[in-house]
């Protein structure tokens, strides 16, 4: 008995919680059918025709431009409004797609996001690295509360990573952070290659007639990656080398490199009328060692600058870095 109470009284608390949460200060009713329905006069019974049919949406999904989802609602199984559709509604590109330099941007926003007949674009790496700016043009006349259409071109350099996000900012003149607002569009970028060389080594190819080690660039092997295509080659080939990923295949012929080295990296690249600078960071003095192991270093970054042919000569910073 005591038991019987305790559920009935669980009961009486959740069905007064629905209550509260659906109905406010109207009363709310459950049909046979399983739906809630708000009866505005509690001195009144509730007419049988208030519950109607059961309203079962189709379980399909809307895409909006900040990359959410949202589903249909009853009773009329509209699609729920997406973040800031309100106030902005992006066309092109979007959310997820995959886009590349020019990129044509289109839309639609209410007036009050302009100032001037425009508003500022910009478009991020995956890390955070602005990559360049626009400007939106509006389509026609923007001084109202409608929609306008708008429309802009954004050139931007090819990144190294696959990810994006575009960000469409209201234009704020006042500068009060309060009046800011922007809506964020995650992309992916079309990524183009181009092959280039790594040069690893390989012992067996660097001995004398005697069977001896040379330790010469003679025993470097060309090993055939695919790169982004992206401004910086020359650089992206070396840091890619420094990480010394060496496929099962290419360790079954022989070839081997020491690197990486813990604590090196490139810093930075300038090419010059034919010659290049390479800045590196070392900072657990990895490439000191004796002359053979330093030279071979030395060897196969240097190999692998020399592929590009605006590069005739190559040197290293600090300076007496791969020293024996």
């Amino acid at each position: 008995m005591k038991k019987t109470l305790i559920i009935a009284f669980i009961l009486v608390v959740v069905c007064l919680g629905l209550r509260f949460i659906l109905g406010g200060s109207e009363d709310t009713w459950i049909c046979d059918n399983g739906q809630w329905v708000k009866h505005g006069n509690p001195s009144q019974a509730m007419p049988e025709e208030s519950c109607g049919e059961l309203v079962v949406c189709t379980m399909d999904a809307k895409l909006c431009s900040d990359g959410a989802y949202v589903s249909r609602l009853a009773p009329n199984c509209d699609f729920a409004v997406c973040p800031k559709e309100d106030l902005i509604q992006v066309d092109s590109p979007k959310a997820n797609e995959i886009i590349s330099s020019p990129l044509t941007i289109s839309g639609q926003a209410r007036g009050y996001w302009f100032f001037e007949a425009s508003f500022p674009i910009k478009i991020f790496d995956a890390n955070g690295n602005l990559l360049a700016t626009a400007i939106a043009q509006a389509q026609s006349d923007w001084m109202t509360e409608d929609f306008v259409p708008f429309s802009a071109e954004l050139e931007f350099v090819s990144p190294s990573t696959e990810e994006g996000v575009l960000v469409l900012e209201k234009d704020n003149p006042s500068g009060l952070s309060e009046n800011d607002n922007e809506i964020k569009i995650p992309v992916l970028f079309n990524k183009e290659t181009r092959k280039i060389n790594l040069y690893y080594y390989n012992v067996d190819k660097d001995k004398d007639n005697s069977g001896n080690v040379k330790c010469s660039a003679d025993g470097l092997v060309a090993v055939e990656r695919e790169i982004a295509l992206t401004q910086t080659p020359i650089q992206d080939a070396i840091k890619l080398l420094l990480e010394g990923k060496i496929t099962e295949e290419e360790k079954s012929q022989g070839i081997s490199s020491e690197y990486p080295l813990a604590g090196f990296s490139l810093k930075g690249a300038l090419l010059k009328d034919g010659d290049l600078t390479l800045e590196f960071i070392d900072s657990q003095g990895k490439t000191t060692g004796g002359s053979c192991r330093v030279g071979i270093l030395w060897s196969q970054i240097e190999a692998t600058a020399k592929q590009f042919s605006e590069v005739d000569q190559v040197k290293f910073l600090p300076e007496d870095i791969f020293q024996p």
